[in-house]
């Protein structure tokens, strides 16, 4: 016989099952977004495109071009030739979405 704690673990070990499965396939899906995002030049042709897309938006792009250091390059200690820059601006939308049980956005 099957008794009500052993009931229990089974139960929740499901619960927590189906809920890290349902976390998984849903940072996979945004992964999957993410590598299939079309890679752009930063040219001349870039502000068309983005005025031209829905909502001045486009969202996810990978930008490619060429980068200058604002003041320095950053050269690497273990390998000889390897170069970095440090992002200086970092540009984050976030969408203010209401809240009807706060009433606050």
């Amino acid at each position: 016989p099957i008794t009500p704690g052993e009931l229990l673990c089974l139960g929740s070990s499901l619960a927590f099952s189906g809920l890290f499965y349902y976390l998984y396939r849903k940072k996979a899906r945004v992964v999957a977004r993410i590598q299939e995002a079309p890679k752009l030049q930063v040219d001349d042709d870039l502000p068309a495109l983005v005025s031209a897309a829905d909502g001045r938006c486009l969202p996810y792009v990978a930008l490619e071009g060429i980068v200058l250091p604002a003041k320095a390059v950053l050269t690497s200690h273990y390998h000889e030739g390897l170069q970095g820059v440090i992002q200086k601006l970092l540009l984050k939308e976030h969408r203010l979405i209401w809240n009807s049980l706060a009433r606050s956005w």
